[in-house]
Order: C-alpha cells, then structure tokens, then sequence
C-alpha cells in the first residue's frame, strides 16, 4: 500500500464511504483531534508508570480508533446496499463507558477529596495526563458541534466526556504515587 496518493493534495480527503469533504471540514477535525489524543496518550503509556494503567490505556486507545472510525463514516453512506453497516466493528459500548466509570471510581477512593481546582503539572507525566485531557475536552466539543449537525452513535460522545474525567482524576492519582507536589487554584482576593 502507498502512504501517498496524491488524492489530497487539493485540500480534499475521503471519508469512509468515499465521500470527499475539505480536509478543514469538522468531521475531519473531529477524528483528526481523536487521532491526536490517541498519540498523546501513547506517551503516557511509555512513561514508567504502573502496568494496571498502561494496560487501560492500549484499551482506550484501541477504543478511540472506533470512536475515530464511527466519526470518519459519513452518515448518508453508513448503510451499503445489502443492508449492513459499512462500519463492521464493535461499536463503543455501555460497557466501554463503564470500565471508564469503575476505574474512575476506584483512583478517586484513594485520592483526598478536591476542594479546589489545581493546577496543571508537579511531575512530566501528570503534565501529560493533562495535555490528553484537554486534547480530549477539544475532541468532545468538535464531535458535539459534528453531531448538531450530523448524528452519530450517541455513546461515542459519552465516551469522550468521561474519557476526559478519567484523564483528569489519572493526573491526580499519579501526583499522588509519584510524589508530586499538587498546587490548588485559590483566587487571590481583590483588596
């Protein structure tokens, strides 16, 4: 397979279905933004950092290639004419959200409670978790201005929501195992 086809080289790309759209449409930047993601949280992965995490993550990110999949799928083309779906992979599940959720559940149990927000950073891997998060926060926003416009599998914008909350409550839970210093936001007080 050639990595250049030169099909794109007028600022068009070709959704799942074939359809063209300009390579500047919001589907495009919708998965372009999960594909980025995607490649950040393969950096926390390379970070030494507990197995049990890196094992969720290579799950997330195998799951953010169907959220990816499911975004690049142009509607009108979803359905091939025998019937099935184009997109013949396992779609993003109550379950999947569900492992987001318990994992969730079981770092925050162990973290103090917030009461303040804090602020990005104390160790480079935590930096990282917090780049995700808001790479997540701007996948979310593109793929829900993309489904005002163009629907799509409601779950996979649940998954990004709370991939974004796994993201950060992961932040926190590896400032507390790696001993970082986590700063509170505590708005000075006008005098």
């Amino acid at each position: 397979m050639k990595i250049y086809t030169k099909t794109g080289d007028k600022g068009t790309t070709a959704l799942f279905g074939g359809t063209r759209v300009p390579k500047h449409h919001i589907r495009i930047d919708s998965y372009g933004t999960v594909d980025e993601l995607n490649s950040h949280l393969g950096l926390i992965r390379d970070q030494p950092i507990d197995q049990h995490y890196k094992e969720i993550i290579m799950i997330i990110q195998e799951r953010l290639f169907t959220v990816g999949a499911t975004l690049a799928t142009d509607p009108a083309k979803a359905m091939l004419k025998n019937g099935k779906e184009r997109l013949n992979i396992p779609k993003i599940s109550a379950a999947d959200i569900e492992l987001l959720e318990n994992e969730i559940d079981r770092m925050n149990d162990s973290l103090p409670p917030m009461t303040h927000f804090v602020l990005p950073g104390g160790h480079q891997t935590v930096s990282f978790c917090h780049i995700a998060r808001c790479v997540c926060r701007r996948g979310e926003r593109l793929a829900s201005a993309l489904n005002d416009l163009e629907p799509f599998q409601p779950e996979s914008l649940t998954y990004l929501n709370r991939l974004s909350d796994y993201l950060f409550v992961l932040a926190r839970k590896l400032s507390s195992e790696l001993e970082a210093e986590e700063i509170q936001w505590i708005p000075k007080k006008e005098s």
